[in-house]
C-alpha cells in the first residue's frame, strides 16, 4: 500500500496543484454567486477535498461548491431569511444524503444513459470555453463560477462574450496568451518528462507567468495594470486568532416551519442526483477505468454537507469541472482530492496576499485547456458514428445545457434518451422473419406490455393460409397482456387457415366467466 502511495504521489501532487488553481476562483465565484459570503465557498471546497475525498470512495473526482446549485442555494437563503438559517437546512440534507446513502438509493445511478452522461461532459467543456472567453479579454463582470446561460448581470454566455470584445481589458491579453502558450507547451512529452520543469505542473507555471507580468505592467505599462475584479479576491487575516471571524455557524431556530424541511429535501436530492451525474461522468474520463460505488459516494456527501453546514459552508457535491482538471493533470488517486483540500486550507491562510495577485485572465487560460478536452471534435465524430439512436441523445443533451443549465439540460437529455432505449426495446423484443408463405414470430428478450403494439402490428402482417412459428424461447417473462394477444391470435387463426407451431410458449385456453 505504501509502495503503490508513493509510485502514484507525484503525479497526485501535480494534479492537486492544477485542481487547486482551477477551485480556488470557481469557490468564490460560486460563493458570491449564492449571495453568500466567499468564505463559504473556500469551506465548502476544503470539506470537499479533505473530509469527502477521504470517505469517497472514488478514484478521481473532485468535490466541492456546484454552480448547479446556484440558483436554489440563493432562493433558500432569500426564503428562509438569513444565512445562518440556511446552515441549518444543509446540516439536515446531509443527514437526509446520509441516509439515502445507507439504504443504498446510489444504485439510481446506474440509470444514466450513456450518451447523455457523454453529452453532460461535451457541453461542461463547451461552457468552460464560452464563459471563459470574457475572463480572457479582461472583462470580468460576470463571476467565474457561474455555468448557467442567462447570468446575474442580465446577460447570457453570447451577449457577455459580445461585451467582453466591446469592453476588453487590453493588458488581460497578453497574459492569456502567454499562459495558453505555456500550458500547450507542457502538453508535450519532452517537457512533462523534464527533471526540472515537469516536475511542476504547466497550470502554476502559467499562473506564475501571469502574476510576473501584471507585476512588470505596474512598472513599464501602468494603464495595462489588472486590478480589483480581474484579480482573484479572497479574505486576508491580520492574525490567526481572525479565523473564527470568517466562519458562520447555524441557527436551528427554524427547525420547526416546514420551509426549513422542503430547503433540506430539495438539496439532499438535487445534490445527490448531481453528484451521481458526475462521479459518473468522472468513471468514463478514469484512464484506469474504475468504478465508484454510487452509494458510498452518497454517505461521504453526506458527512460532507452536514459538517459544511456546521462550519458556514456551501453545499458540497461531486463536481465535474474539478474532476475532469484531475484526470487531465494525471491524477491517480483520491490522494489529489484530499492534497487539493490541504492546499485550498493553508495557502488561503498563508499567503493571500501572493493568492490575491493572480490575474483571472491565466485562470482562464487553464480552464480553456480543461474544457477543450472534454469537448474535443473527435468526441462528436466518435457519438456520430455510434449510430443516431446514441448521436440525438447527446447533440440534444449538449445543446439543452449549453442553452439552459446542467440539471435542467441533463432532464433533456435524459427524456431523449430514455426514447431510444424504449425504441430500440421494441424494435429488438419482437421481431417478424418471413420466409415463402412461413413467417417466424420470435421473442428476443423479456416482453412487457409497452410491447403490446408492436406485437399486434408484426400479426396484423400475417396472410390468411401461412404458417407461423411463434418461438419465445429467449424469453423468461411475458406479460399478461402479451398473452392474452398471442391467445386471442392462435385461437383465431383457424378461422384464417393459419397454421401455429408454438416453440417455448404454452398456450391457455380462455375460460368463459
Amino acid at each position: 500500500m505504501n509502495t503503490l502511495l508513493g509510485k502514484n504521489l507525484k503525479y497526485d501532487l501535480k494534479a492537486s496543484l492544477v485542481v487547486f488553481l482551477v477551485a480556488l476562483p470557481l469557490c468564490l465565484g460560486i460563493a458570491v454567486a449564492s449571495g453568500a459570503p466567499p468564505m463559504s465557498g473556500l469551506i465548502a471546497g476544503i470539506v470537499g477535498g479533505i473530509i469527502v475525498g477521504a470517505l469517497s470512495g472514488s478514484h478521481v473526482s473532485v468535490s466541492g461548491p456546484a454552480a448547479g446549485l446556484t440558483v436554489i442555494v440563493l432562493d433558500s437563503i432569500n426564503s428562509m431569511g438569513s444565512f445562518p438559517l440556511f446552515l441549518a437546512a444543509l446540516v439536515a440534507a446531509g443527514l437526509i444524503q446520509f441516509g439515502l446513502g445507507i439504504a443504498k438509493a446510489g444504485v439510481i445511478g446506474y440509470y444514466f444513459p450513456h450518451a447523455v452522461i457523454k453529452g453532460m461532459l461535451t457541453a461542461i467543456g463547451l461552457i468552460l470555453i464560452l464563459k471563459q472567453i470574457p475572463h480572457a479579454l479582461g472583462y470580468d463582470v460576470d463571476l467565474m463560477g457561474d455555468q448557467a446561460f442567462l447570468q446575474a448581470d442580465n446577460h447570457n454566455t453570447f451577449t457577455e462574450i459580445w461585451y467582453a470584445i466591446k469592453y476588453h481589458s487590453i493588458g488581460a491579453i497578453p497574459i492569456v496568451l502567454i499562459a495558453m502558450g505555456i500550458l500547450i507547451l507542457f502538453e508535450r512529452p519532452k517537457i512533462q518528462n523534464h527533471k526540472l520543469f515537469g516536475a511542476i505542473p504547466g497550470a502554476l507555471w502559467a499562473v506564475i507567468s501571469g502574476i510576473v507580468i501584471n507585476y512588470l505592467y505596474g512598472i513599464w505599462i501602468p494603464e495595462w495594470k489588472l486590478t480589483g475584479d480581474h484579480l482573484v479576491s479572497i479574505p486576508v487575516l491580520d492574525s490567526i486568532g481572525q479565523i473564527g471571524d470568517l466562519l458562520t455557524f447555524p441557527d436551528f431556530s427554524g427547525v420547526g416551519a416546514s420551509t426549513f424541511w422542503v430547503v433540506a429535501a430539495t438539496i439532499a436530492i438535487i445534490g445527490s442526483l448531481e453528484t451521481l451525474l458526475s462521479i459518473d461522468a468522472a468513471d468514463k474520463l478514469d484512464p484506469l477505468k474504475r468504478t465508484t460505488p454510487p452509494s458510498k459516494e452518497l454517505v461521504a456527501q453526506g458527512i460532507g454537507n452536514t459538517v459544511s453546514g456546521l462550519m458556514g459552508g456551501l453545499p458540497v457535491t461531486a463536481v465535474i469541472v474539478r474532476s475532469s482538471a484531475n484526470v487531465a493533470s494525471g491524477a491517480r488517486t483520491k490522494m489529489s482530492a484530499i492534497f487539493h483540500g490541504i492546499l485550498l486550507m493553508i495557502l488561503v491562510l498563508a499567503i493571500p496576499n501572493i493568492l490575491n495577485m493572480i490575474p483571472l485572465s491565466c485562470l482562464a487560460a487553464v480552464l480553456f485547456l480543461v474544457g477543450y478536452k472534454l469537448a474535443k471534435p473527435a468526441i462528436f465524430q466518435y457519438m456520430y458514428r455510434n449510430g443516431w439512436d446514441q448521436f440525438i441523445p447527446f447533440i440534444v443533451t449538449v445543446i439543452a445545457i449549453l442553452f439552459t443549465d446542467l440539471l435542467v439540460g441533463i432532464g433533456i437529455g435524459m427524456v431523449f434518451g430514455l426514447f431510444f432505449v424504449i425504441k430500440t426495446n421494441f424494435i429488438r423484443a419482437v421481431t417478424l422473419t418471413e420466409t415463402k408463405e412461413t413467417y417466424l414470430l420470435q421473442f428476443h428478450k423479456d416482453v412487457s406490455f409497452l410491447n403490446k403494439a408492436l406485437l399486434m402490428k408484426n400479426l396484423e402482417k400475417i396472410p390468411e393460409g401461412s404458417e407461423l412459428i411463434i418461438n419465445t424461447e429467449k424469453a423468461q417473462f411475458i406479460d399478461h397482456d402479451i398473452q392474452v394477444v398471442l391467445n386471442d391470435f392462435i385461437e383465431s387463426s383457424p378461422d384464417k387457415n393459419i397454421s401455429v407451431t408454438l416453440q417455448g410458449y404454452k398456450h391457455k385456453v380462455h375460460q368463459n366467466a
